[in-house]
C-alpha cells in the first residue's frame, strides 16, 4: 500500500497511498529536542509511539472527537486521513512546567488554576515562536471563529484525557495538538498524541514522557512501554 515519500519529519514519515485522501503515517525510532538540533536514534520508540497514538486516536475517536485516525495497520503504520495542517501548535498547559516555567520564572509542578491553552508558529526556521489570537489572524492562519473551535476543541480533548490518564495513576502535565484541515474543509485532529509530545508524571513525580531524553533520566523507551501497558488498563 505504501507509495511515494511525501514527507518526512522527525518523527514521522508520510506516504501517498492508492486514496488520494488517505495517507500512510510511519513512525522513526528518531528522539529529537530543541527542534532537531540534538537526534538520536532509539530502538524501539517508533513501535511504541504508533501504538500510543493509535490507543489514544481510537479512544478519541470514540468519544466523538473528529481525528485523522483511521486505523493502525502495523507495528510502525497507521492509515490517516488527509489533512492541510494548520501551521499552529496548540499547547495546553494543566501545571507548570518547561518552557512555561522558564519565560514566567515559576516553579515547575504548580497547578493552574484553569488550563491554559498557547499558540506557537509552526515554522522550524523561526523556531515555533510564541504567537497570540491577533498574531494568527495577521498571519491568516486562523479567522476568529476557527481561533475559537481550536480553543475549545483543545479543551475538550484535554479534559478526556485528563480522565484517562488519571484512572492509571499518571497526571497529564501538558500536551501539544496539530490540527488540519479535511478534504471537506473541517478542523479535524491530526499529527499524533505520545508521551513525545505531551508530559506525564506518575505518582511520585517521576517523568513518564520525553523530559526522559531530554533531561538524561533514564531509558525512554522503558517509560514509554510502562506509559503503553498502563493505557492498556483502560480497556
Amino acid at each position: 500500500m505504501k507509495k511515494q515519500l511525501i514527507y518526512s519529519g522527525k518523527a514521522k514519515d508520510i506516504y501517498a497511498t492508492e486514496d488520494e485522501n488517505v495517507i500512510m503515517s510511519v513512525y522513526k525510532d528518531q528522539a529529537t529536542m530543541l527542534n532537531g538540533a540534538r537526534k538520536e536514534t532509539i530502538d524501539g520508540k517508533g513501535v511504541l509511539n504508533n501504538q500510543i497514538s493509535s490507543f489514544i486516536f481510537e479512544k478519541l475517536n470514540a468519544a466523538g472527537v473528529k481525528t485523522h485516525f483511521i486505523k493502525q495497520v502495523s507495528d510502525r503504520e497507521q492509515l490517516n486521513k488527509k489533512v492541510d495542517i494548520i501551521p499552529l501548535e496548540v499547547v495546553l498547559r494543566n501545571v507548570t512546567a518547561g518552557s512555561f516555567s522558564k519565560r514566567f520564572g515559576v516553579d515547575e509542578g504548580l497547578a493552574l488554576n484553569r488550563p491554559i491553552v498557547e499558540f506557537y508558529y509552526k515554522k522550524d526556521e523561526l523556531d515555533d515562536p510564541f504567537i497570540n489570537d491577533e498574531h494568527v489572524q495577521f498571519l491568516d492562519i486562523a479567522s476568529e471563529e476557527e481561533i475559537a473551535y481550536l480553543k475549545e476543541e483543545t479543551r475538550r480533548i484535554n479534559a478526556l484525557l485528563k480522565d484517562w490518564f488519571e484512572k492509571i495513576g499518571l497526571t497529564l502535565i501538558d500536551f501539544k495538538l496539530e490540527f488540519g484541515k479535511d478534504v471537506e474543509g473541517n478542523i479535524i485532529l491530526a499529527d499524533e498524541f505520545s508521551p513525545d509530545n505531551c508530559r506525564l508524571w506518575d505518582a511520585d513525580g517521576n517523568h513518564m514522557d520525553k523530559d526522559v531524553f531530554r533531561r538524561d533520566l533514564g531509558s525512554l523507551t522503558g517509560v514509554y512501554q510502562v506509559v503503553l501497558e498502563k493505557l492498556k488498563e483502560l480497556d
